[in-house]
């Protein structure tokens, strides 16, 4: 699903309403329909009351007409209009106009700031600023959100939390209303999905307010939203006559003294996400560790027993991951540069590999392109240095891909696939994930899909879904609390059999109404 920029939404509206030959308020009339029919039928008339603030754009004219929509159904209403502008768009006055006819006559709320209190059992509907927002409230319109979010009421913010940016972050919390739920128009917005931003919103929904789908699906954008339908049409068959040459060799390559355990968790990821071959290159202490507990994977040693001093490359292999508990030491380092030195296979590169090259930074440039690098958040910090937001992080992300012409796959909340200048944001995943260990299953997972014959970035934006898919799963049965990285990869297979099930029409609608309620 594509992410449009604030621009491109402009003109996605004005491509449909040019298109099918409808007026600007008849499609804002489509969105107030959407958003009625969402609390109509979770509220089925109940009286409670529902303040409605809207501002005087076309964010604020979608309040109106939902108020309207709302009084012809005997709600209790109250409608003000944070009047921060002298200047009104024309669909905010046509809907004002509608709704005076309806007897419904908005408070009007200037600096003089009479606010009416806000019981913590009622509604909130906030319409007060869209995504057109490129400036800091002013402080008296700051007030009135402040006063919304210390109200306790349900927050149901259109579109977006009003004071929050689309592609920027706000210079002060206190100037962005903190939502309960977002009803979003046809696409996310990428302010939905990163640390400093999200926070501001507790859930979101999207409403189809009928935007060309030609224009979307022609609208060149930097982000996506990865779900099942993007990976479900990455899948890759397997054939009857397949055997396991078919499905490609891995080589998992790391490890040191007391941290073995990283390439165990790497390499039972690998062939469990579907590998027909995996071998491990660690130190002497690791092969009886691996080959006990991993009787499927092919172990080779290196000379030295508490770390790695070469690194040894076996026959046949389609793509080395490197660098789980792989260590610092000096024999390591050099090894690292031999091998890259002489190295033109794919690579995924975790972990220690990644602190090593931060160090050693002119090994960057022996890194084939077309290989994965899988940092998490302080790791990518020691390979391009401090951001002042998330959305610098972003632009870092961008040029670091684009320099060294790889797949960089950004883990966190929301992990980020970034090729091409283009950012894949993945959808699954929980806080459970934050253990020990799920790096260095995400990794093997997408050295397993490579080397079935998956491209970098299919078997990056793959691995990272099917990963936090099958954590979504477990916890359905453990918990947050205890899931590990054992756990994860336990649930891969039933990751699969999620990707291609088909939900009933019930069990959808049940299924949204329990995380609206959550």
């Amino acid at each position: 699903m594509k992410i449009l920029s604030a621009k491109q939404v402009h003109e996605a509206d004005n491509f449909t309403i040019q298109k099918y030959g409808i007026t600007s308020d008849m499609l804002m009339e489509r969105a107030a329909d959407q958003v009625f029919n969402w609390i109509h039928s979770r509220l089925q008339g109940n009286p409670i009351k529902i303040h409605v603030f809207c501002g005087i754009g076309n964010n604020g004219g979608d309040g109106l007409a939902v108020a309207r929509m709302l009084k012809e159904h005997d709600y209790n209403v109250v409608v003000y209009v944070v009047n921060y502008s002298e200047k009104r768009s024309k669909d905010f006055l046509i809907n004002l106009d509608r709704l005076k006819e309806r007897k419904l006559w908005p408070e009007f709320i200037d600096e003089n700031l009479h606010l009416t209190p806000i019981g913590k059992d009622d509604v909130v509907i906030d319409a007060i600023f869209g995504i057109g927002l490129n400036r800091d409230p002013e402080p008296w319109v700051v007030k009135v959100l402040s006063h919304i979010n210390a109200s306790g009421a349900f927050v149901l913010s259109v579109d977006i939390p009003s004071g929050l940016f689309i592609e920027q972050a706000p210079s002060s919390e206190e100037n962005v209303i903190k939502a309960d739920v977002v009803l979003s128009f046809q696409t996310p917005k990428l302010s939905f999905f990163l640390p400093e931003t999200a926070s501001y919103l507790n859930h979101w929904e999207l409403l189809d307010i009928g935007l060309d789908p030609e224009f979307i699906y022609n609208a060149p954008t930097e982000y996506q939203y990865i779900g099942k339908p993007e990976v479900a049409a990455l899948y890759r068959p397997r054939l009857k006559f397949s055997h396991k040459g078919t499905y490609g060799h891995a080589l998992i390559v790391g490890g040191s003294y007391g941290k073995i355990g990283a390439v165990q968790l790497a390499a039972k990821a690998t062939l469990t996400v579907g590998a027909g071959l995996v071998s491990t290159y660690v130190p002497a202490c690791g092969y009886i560790p691996l080959q006990t507990a991993l009787p499927e994977v092919m172990v080779i040693t290196d000379e030295q027993n508490k770390q790695i001093s070469a690194v040894e490359v076996p026959e046949k292999v389609n793509v080395i991951c490197l660098g789980m508990g792989l260590g610092l030491h000096d024999d390591t380092k050099i090894a690292l540069t031999n091998f890259l030195k002489k190295n033109k296979l794919p690579l995924v590169l975790d972990a220690d590999a990644l602190n090593l090259l931060s160090a050693n930074r002119q090994l960057l440039e022996l890194v084939p392109e077309g290989s994965v690098f899988t940092p998490h958040p302080k790791e990518f910090e020691r390979l391009v240095g401090t951001w002042s937001s998330d959305f610098e992080k972003l632009e870092k992300a961008k040029k670091f891909s684009a320099q060294t012409k790889s797949v960089l796959v950004l883990k966190g909340a929301h992990t980020i696939c970034f090729y091409n200048g283009v950012g894949y944001i993945n959808s699954t995943g929980n806080p459970g994930m934050a253990t020990g260990g799920s790096g260095d299953v995400l990794a093997g997972m997408v050295a397993g899909l490579i080397a079935q014959g998956y491209d970098v970035l299919a078997a990056s934006v793959m691995a990272t879904y099917l990963h936090g898919l099958s954590a979504d799963i477990a916890v359905t049965t453990i918990g947050y609390e205890a899931l590990t990285a054992s756990k994860i990869i336990e649930g891969i297979g039933a990751a699969f059999v999620e990707l291609f099930k088909r939900e009933q029409p019930q069990q959808q609608g049940q299924q949204q109404q329990e995380r609206v309620e959550q």
